[in-house]
């Protein structure tokens, strides 16, 4: 494990423990407002606010909030946007919480992962766009990224961007060596077989241990590890049916040394998608325009197919990664921040996103003709977005994310992560995971049951 590594591990850690204990043992973490700061304004109170000389500061890290912040400024030319970009992941979750606990700092508006939302929404950081009718935005948002986003009865955020998983994959490899695209996960266990064995420098697919990746696969799998029963009582069971199906599916693959163990996000990952030893790519819809800058020489080899299914012609996948925008509590300006929600979010700023390489959450733009018809070159010229598309209505549904997931996630490299390190069994890691996150979410308060 690299400092780096570790770093990120102690500042998620310190980050979610920030968080929660101030807000479970009864302190206001929101800080004072003033001016515009009551919450809840009616759409001609919104409207008026983006008539009215304002600044906003908004923090994001997605490259797509330049043109879109351009675009709102021109149709509304009194309000200000100060887009600030103070880091991805955990840089930025730590200077927002910094700034919550300070009572002052924290921008109108911030970009939050769905997996980090619940935490931000509990410590009551988070205004309930429900204030301003943003129930009324349900049929415009796919159901995974709005019940991402819809916490405990409130809307927290707007979806700004979805991950539906599908399986990105190299024609050119399987047709050397006469694989056929697996559409079930028996199929893909012996595809990734035939293929190690023609080629030991070649693998179906890398995996190292990520949290996030095992989480979705058991998502996709029908787990639901997590339920959400009250803002303070949750449980936590990583041995469920769901679970259990993805492990019995991935352990072979672990034990026979069929992934690659080349780590996620390297300049060797990228390489060995360039020249085809990495086959595969199990991940979410935002992929494309990562292998297109990464992984250039591989342009027009690779495809997009939908996620091998553990029962041949149903299809089911899970989301991996997005986010969305909420207005922070703090804010003096919370009007005319929904009013910028509304517009990043909505028609105009979907557009926008999508041009500019996001794989959008709003339901018309998944429908847009064009967007679904366009031809990518790099893949072959395959419209992708039909698969893609497709995917996002193939997610299956009911996935809670715990209150302190971005802690739980921390620990994984010290319990599952040890499975890819040393060997072992994943449902041991697994249950060591379990055990572990209990045991965090006991210690700050949460009533934690786990079977």
């Amino acid at each position: 494990m690299t400092i780096s590594h570790r770093l990120r591990r102690a500042a998620a850690a310190a980050l979610t423990a920030g968080l929660l204990i101030g807000t479970l043992g009864g302190c206001n973490s929101s800080g004072s407002t003033t001016g515009d700061a009551k919450e809840g304004a009616s759409s001609d109170e919104i409207a008026a606010a983006l008539q009215t000389d304002t600044t906003l500061t908004v923090w994001g890290w997605a490259p797509q909030l330049k043109p879109i912040v351009e675009a709102f400024e021109k149709k509304y030319p009194k309000v200000k946007v100060n887009l600030e970009n103070v880091g991805t992941s955990n840089a930025h979750y730590t200077k927002l919480q910094n700034a919550i606990k300070a009572g002052s700092g924290a921008p109108d508006v911030a970009q939050i992962e769905y997996a980090a939302l619940p935490q931000f929404a509990l410590s009551d950081s988070l205004v309930d766009l429900k204030e301003f009718g943003a129930a009324d935005l349900e049929d415009k948002y796919t159901p995974s990224t709005w019940g991402s986003v819809n916490l405990n009865g409130g809307i927290y955020a707007l979806p700004q961007d979805s991950g539906p998983m599908a399986m990105f994959y190299r024609a050119d490899v399987f047709e050397k060596h006469g694989i056929s695209v697996p559409s079930t996960w028996d199929e893909y266990v012996a595809a990734a077989k035939k293929l190690h064995a023609a080629d030991p420098n070649a693998y179906i697919t890398s995996d190292t241990g990520d949290a996030g990746f095992t989480t979705s696969m058991i998502w996709q799998a029908g787990g639901q590890p997590y339920k959400v029963n009250s803002p303070t009582d949750v449980s936590v069971n990583l041995q469920d049916e769901g679970t259990k199906k993805w492990t019995k599916t991935w352990q072979p693959m672990i034990d026979e040394k069929l992934v690659s163990p080349v780590a996620g996000w390297s300049d060797e990952w990228f390489k060995s998608l360039s020249d085809g030893s990495i086959a595969t790519l199990l991940t979410g819809a935002w992929m494309p325009a990562n292998l297109e800058s990464g992984a250039e020489a591989g342009s027009g080899n690779w495809r997009v197919a939908p996620m091998p299914t553990y029962e041949k012609g149903k299809a089911a996948t899970a989301e991996n990664g997005g986010g969305g925008d909420s207005v922070l509590k703090q804010s003096k300006n919370k009007a005319a921040a929904y009013g910028f929600l509304e517009f990043s979010n909505g028609p105009e700023g979907a557009a926008i996103h999508a041009a500019n390489g996001g794989f959008p959450s709003t339901t018309a733009d998944l429908e847009n003709e064009k967007f679904l018809n366009t031809e990518s070159a790099y893949f072959g010229g395959q419209k992708i977005n039909e698969v893609l598309v497709q995917a996002s209505k193939d997610v299956v549904p009911g996935w809670n994310y715990l209150p302190f997931q971005t802690y739980a996630n921390s620990i994984f490299s010290d319990t599952v992560g040890q499975v890819y390190a040393t060997g072992g069994q994943l449902d041991d890691g697994l249950k060591a995971w379990q055990d572990a996150t209990v045991k965090y979410g006991e210690q700050q308060g949460f009533k934690v049951s786990s079977k």
